[in-house]
């Protein structure tokens, strides 16, 4: 960003403005206005990504054919059953109980 902020006058929901003050309470940013500039930068970011991510979906399906819900289904079965499930050990007392 530039070294010249502009004022900007929004409106926000109260719960926002004081995660905003929270934040900055607890030292994660200095202020609630540089809290916001690190949302919108991260908006800008992450709008980009998926951007970029929506233009190789629709390249792909041009030379592929259209992604079916069923493809979608049997992927995600297949990286489940790929997959290595790590987990931490578990505390006393914390066991889930097994469902019917």
């Amino acid at each position: 960003m530039t070294a010249r902020k502009q004022r900007l006058t929004v409106t926000v929901d109260p719960e926002l403005v004081q995660a905003g003050q929270r934040a900055v309470e607890s030292g994660q940013a200095e202020s609630v206005s540089g809290w916001v500039s690190a949302a919108l930068e991260d908006k800008i970011r992450r709008d980009r990504m998926l951007s970029r991510l929506a233009a190789s979906v629709a390249d792909y399906e041009q030379e592929f054919g259209e992604i079916t819900a069923e493809e979608i289904v049997a992927q995600r079965r297949a990286d489940r059953q790929g997959a290595t499930v790590v987990r931490g050990r578990r505390r006393p007392g914390t066991r889930k109980a097994k469902s019917a």
